[in-house]
């Protein structure tokens, strides 16, 4: 594994290379990341992958000053399975070459994580612009735990370059619960109900078939689950896979939550 630390080497390295598979990591690796690696070199081309803690996706500066990092076990992940390169750039290298641009929602995107977490999928869309446009990939893998951040990019990465954004399969824990950098974050008990929350709403899920009233049999569950697990929940709601709107039937949708089990914020979809 070849480690590129800045555009430079990144171009001499990359250049005459026709078919880049990407896969962007905000480090902390875990399976969840190693799945989608894996995706990506069972594809022809070779495989880049990056670290980059990018801050203008964080909302609120604690959040970004606690985010787990782990540079050094995460270089032994990436060496043991021989990705091609690691781009570690440094925030003047994502940020310095383009000029400052404003990305906005539209009114209709503003729900879910982006009604809480302003400025966040701005951010997010931003930096996926320009490591797109740095890297040039032919194919871009990404883990549909954070749906609504798959189904954003993909929508505004494909409209502008000649680039495929795949979504992968959510990778879970042994009790259920959706791997993710900041289970890093929770105590023993915290885990262990968290896992409980994912397993209750994969069953609940399953229970709304053939069911009608589904939105006031949501509200009813989200109180249950409040009281029980004493959490904070954001939204909990379904919608549909291929638009976001909310749904009445659970045809090609998913049930959305997030929710702070202390002060870890969790997101899961079913």
């Amino acid at each position: 594994m070849k480690i590129l630390h800045n555009n430079k080497e990144l171009n001499k390295a990359l250049t005459g290379q026709s078919n880049i598979n990407f896969v962007p990591t905000m480090g902390g690796l875990h399976q969840g990341h190693i799945s989608l690696i894996n995706k990506s070199q069972n594809k022809s081309g070779i495989t880049v992958v990056s670290i980059f803690i990018n801050p203008k996706q964080f909302n609120d500066k604690k959040d970004f000053k606690k985010y787990p990092r782990n540079i050094q076990k995460d270089l032994k992940i990436l060496k043991k399975l021989r990705v091609n390169y690691l781009y570690l750039p440094k925030y003047s290298d994502v940020y310095y070459p383009k000029q400052n641009q404003i990305i906005k929602l539209s009114k209709n995107e503003k729900i879910l994580c982006a009604k809480f977490r302003k400025g966040h999928f701005e951010g997010v869309l931003d930096v996926m612009d320009r490591l797109t446009e740095i890297i040039k990939p032919k194919k871009i893998f990404m883990g549909e735990k954070d749906f609504q951040q798959f189904y954003l990019v993909k929508k505004f990465i494909e409209k502008k370059f000649h680039t495929k954004v795949i979504g992968c399969k959510t990778i879970r824990e042994k009790n259920y619960l959706a791997m993710s950098t900041r289970n890093q974050l929770l105590s023993k008990n915290q885990f262990d109900n968290a896992g409980k929350i994912a397993l209750n709403l994969k069953k609940f899920k399953n229970t709304l078939k053939n069911k009608v009233n589904l939105q006031k049999l949501i509200l009813d569950k989200c109180k249950i689950l409040k009281k029980k697990f004493k959490i904070k929940i954001e939204y909990l709601e379904l919608r549909n896979i291929f638009n976001l709107r909310l749904s009445k039937s659970i045809k090609n949708s998913k049930l959305f939550i997030a929710y702070k089990i202390g002060t870890v914020r969790l997101i899961d979809n079913f």
